[in-house]
This record gives C-alpha cells, sequence and structure tokens, in this order.
C-alpha cells in the first residue's frame, strides 16, 4: 500500500479541562453533565451537528422498561429519567407504563434540543462537527490530550480524565489499551420515519409491514428478517426498524460508509412496497426522515477488568460495585441474518428465524424465584491497564449474551452517568479510575438521583 508522509506539526491545544467525554450520544451527554454536576471542568466531542446518538441521529426513538420483570420496583431514573421529565413538560413523549418491552416513546428531534439545553445548563463545552482523530500519550502511559479535527482545523483537547463513549471503543483502541470483536457482530439497522402509516389500525399497520416487505412476491423485498415500530408521540409520524446490514463491522470506514448506503436503499424499498400494498394513492404513505447515522448494535469492545457474562445477566447477579440495572432481555440479532434469539430472566426462550417462524422453549427449567433485573459491574467500565481512561455504552466489556441485554439504551445511559461521576471522583481522590471507592461511587450516584440496589 502507498504511504503519504506527512511532515511532523505543532497542534494548537484549544481547549484544558478536568474530563473530557469522546462521543455524544445520550450515553456520552450524560456522562458530561454527571461530571459537571460535581463540579468538574468537563469537554464534550461528538461527529455530528447534534447530541443524542442512537436516541436522535439513528431514531431509535424507543427507551426500554424503567421496571424489573414483574414491574414492582424501578430499576433506573438519574438523568434518564430526568431527560423523560423534561420532555413530558413539552408533550414529547409516551409513557406505556410498565410493560416486557418499549416504555418511553418519544420525538428524536424534540429530545436533541433538550439534550443541547441540559449541557449548556451543566456549562459543559459542547464541541460539534467535530471528529476525535487521536490520543496523546504521556511517557507513563496515560492519554494527555485528544486530538480533533473542526471546521477551524486540527486542534487539541488537553484534560487529566477521558470517557470513551465512542460506541466503537475509539479512544480506547488508538490509544493502545486492549480491544477486540465478538466473532459474530450483530447487523445495523437504519430506521425511517413515515407520514401516513400511523392513523392505520394497527393490525392492517403489521399486515402491510410484517407481511409484504419480506415477502419475496415483491421485486424490492428485503431478506427475511425481524421489524418492529413505533408512533412519535403527538404526530401522524411513525418509525419503522426493519432494514438489516449482515455482515458489517461499522467499525471500519469502508463498510460503514457501504452499510450507510445499502440500509437507505432498503429504506426506499419499504417505502415502495408500502405504497403499492396500503392502496390508496402513491401519496399515501411517505418517506418523511432517514437517519443522520445507521444504528449500530456492535463492533469494537474494550477489555475491562471484568466481562460481564450471560450467565451474570440470566441469572440476576449482584454485585458490590454495580453501577447500573437492567430488565431488558438478552436479544442476540444473528450476524448472518438467521433470525434472532430471545432469552429472559425467567428461562424462556424464543427464537425468530428469518422465515418469520417462532419457536419458544427454555434456556433452563423453572426454578422456585426467578430474578427480576441483573446489574452492570463498575468493573466493565475500567480498560485494563488504565489509570485515566473509561469506557461507557456499548463498547463496554460483555460476552455475546451479555451484550445483548446490557447494550439497549436505557442501560448504556446509565453506565454513561456512572463513568461522569466515577471520574470526577478519581480527580477528588487523586487516583486511578481502577482505584475509585465504588461504595462512594454508588452513594455519588444515589445522591444524583440514580437508582442503586
Amino acid at each position: 500500500m502507498d504511504t503519504i508522509h506527512e511532515p511532523a506539526r505543532d497542534t494548537p491545544v484549544c481547549h484544558e479541562c478536568d474530563i473530557c467525554v469522546i462521543g455524544g450520544s445520550c450515553t456520552g451527554v450524560f456522562a458530561a453533565i454527571a461530571a459537571a454536576r460535581l463540579g468538574a471542568k468537563v469537554a464534550l466531542v461528538e461527529s455530528l451537528a447534534y447530541f443524542g446518538g442512537t436516541a436522535t441521529a439513528s431514531m431509535v426513538c424507543v427507551w426500554h422498561s424503567r421496571m424489573d420483570t414483574v414491574h414492582q420496583r424501578p430499576i433506573y431514573a438519574g438523568l434518564t429519567l430526568e431527560a423523560v421529565e423534561r420532555l413530558t413538560k413539552r408533550n414529547e413523549v409516551q409513557d406505556r407504563g410498565p410493560n416486557d418491552d418499549m416504555q418511553f416513546i418519544f420525538n428524536p428531534a424534540a429530545l436533541a434540543i433538550e439534550l443541547d439545553r441540559m449541557v449548556v445548563e451543566a456549562g459543559v463545552r459542547p464541541f460539534l462537527h467535530t471528529r476525535f482523530v487521536a490520543a496523546v500519550m504521556d511517557g507513563e502511559g496515560n492519554v494527555s490530550a485528544a486530538i480533533i479535527e473542526d471546521k477551524t482545523g486540527r486542534r487539541a483537547i488537553k484534560a487529566r480524565i477521558f470517557i470513551d463513549a465512542t460506541g466503537d471503543g475509539d479512544l480506547a483502541h488508538r490509544a493502545g489499551l486492549p480491544t477486540y470483536k465478538g466473532p459474530r457482530l450483530q447487523p445495523p439497522t437504519a430506521c425511517a420515519i413515515f407520514q401516513g402509516l400511523a392513523q392505520l389500525p394497527s393490525d392492517q399497520r403489521q399486515n402491510v409491514l410484517r407481511g409484504n416487505v419480506f415477502d419475496p412476491k415483491h421485486p424490492e423485498a428485503l431478506r427475511p428478517g425481524f421489524l418492529w415500530g413505533a408512533t412519535v408521540p403527538g404526530r401522524d409520524l411513525y418509525m419503522v426498524a426493519g432494514t438489516r446490514v449482515h455482515g458489517a463491522d461499522c467499525s471500519d470506514a469502508d463498510q460503514l460508509t457501504n452499510a450507510e448506503i445499502e440500509g437507505r436503499r432498503q429504506i426506499r424499498a419499504i417505502h415502495d412496497i408500502v405504497r403499492r400494498c396500503v392502496g390508496e394513492g402513491r401519496d399515501s404513505v411517505n418517506l418523511l426522515a432517514i437517519p443522520a447515522r445507521i444504528g449500530i448494535r456492535q463492533t469494537r469492545q474494550v477489555r475491562c477488568l471484568h466481562q460481564l457474562t450471560q450467565a451474570e445477566v440470566l441469572s440476576g447477579q449482584r454485585f458490590d460495585d454495580a453501577i447500573a440495572n437492567g430488565s431488558y432481555r438478552v436479544d442476540v440479532h444473528a450476524a448472518d441474518g438467521e433470525g434472532l434469539v430471545f432469552r429472559y430472566l425467567d428461562g424462556r426462550e424464543v427464537t425468530i428465524y428469518a422465515d418469520g417462524r417462532r419457536t419458544a422453549a427454555r434456556w433452563r427449567e423453572p426454578i422456585a424465584s426467578d430474578p427480576t433485573f441483573y446489574q452492570v459491574p463498575y468493573r466493565c467500565l475500567v480498560p485494563r491497564g488504565s489509570r485515566n481512561v473509561l469506557v461507557a455504552g456499548r463498547c463496554l466489556d460483555a460476552d455475546e449474551g451479555a451484550f445483548g441485554a446490557v447494550r439497549v439504551m436505557v442501560n448504556c445511559n446509565q453506565t454513561g452517568q456512572a463513568a461522569g461521576v466515577a471520574a470526577k471522583l478519581a480527580l477528588e481522590g487523586g487516583t486511578g479510575v481502577a482505584d475509585v471507592d465504588t461504595a462512594r461511587l454508588r452513594e455519588a450516584l444515589s445522591d444524583q438521583g440514580a437508582v442503586v440496589i
């Protein structure tokens, strides 16, 4: 491969702070806000024009249940619930109440604006349209600065602690911390928002979508898979999540490009099929919005002090250093397109095959008392060998089954808030991130309104 030599250059430092968060998803936003509210000087770097990541740019406009599986005990609150409450005041969210699936359905655009407000109110220094490109290391193996590129040019942000909320583990990877990729990456999905579907009766809408999008009688039919959707609150708009780009590793630039284009091709196919099937004229259903970024399920993960396992999730293992709680099922989408598997804390297992068939089984026999939630320990956020880098969100350390559960946004959001608080405590105590007093961390999270069990 040909190479081009770039001469050495001096990069101006544009900002100095206590904590720099790379990645402005809700995970990253909540990390930044949590630290800033404790008095830290925080910078937040996001490559797109607005914050929110999967919830806004990828238009996955649902957050899962905040209750345990028997709908008796709240298992998260904190900044996630604060965002919901802010949207509630503007009638931009629907609370469907305790259920086994999606509880909060929100307007992605409204959430993006609300996140702006939360960032500004917390005093966080935002960097939008800004791409992280390199980690600068000091002589002791710590990250001392993040090199960024934006409209101004190539610049640097110096900080004492960094939080990798990129989803793809970009900061950790470029800092030389250990990372890995699972043997079967779950495929990304490009969502879309349609006008003219929300007012259809639910049965008719599901028949139009699920009964036709994968039907080979249509020349544009998608490869058989799984489709779901949600009505945007208060509007005649319906979000459809039915595309799958199999075999794509979206931490690779070329594969990401191809996945974005393929995702949009599939969105158009859905649009053409739906228009044909509704039967009320070509303009009865309109494609209104496509995502700024495809919804990525899985890419690179960071090797941390503990790898969360499926056995720990499905048994409801309790941890002394737990910083997040979840009740969303294990949900593993096959990398090759051959369906998906759901595993539940009560021992049930449901397999959905590519041809639409469903089979029910059990991954274990019934027991006297089922766990009703699982936990994520702080150790899953601390990269091995790291003194001043934490990770948050889907690049945390978890095996295939555990990852299928903890990767959803309400779980990632909690890891963000925890990473922000932990970073501030490390600064206060003059310790490395691995040596944070986790009892104090849990207490500080509780003080910020998080559910600590």
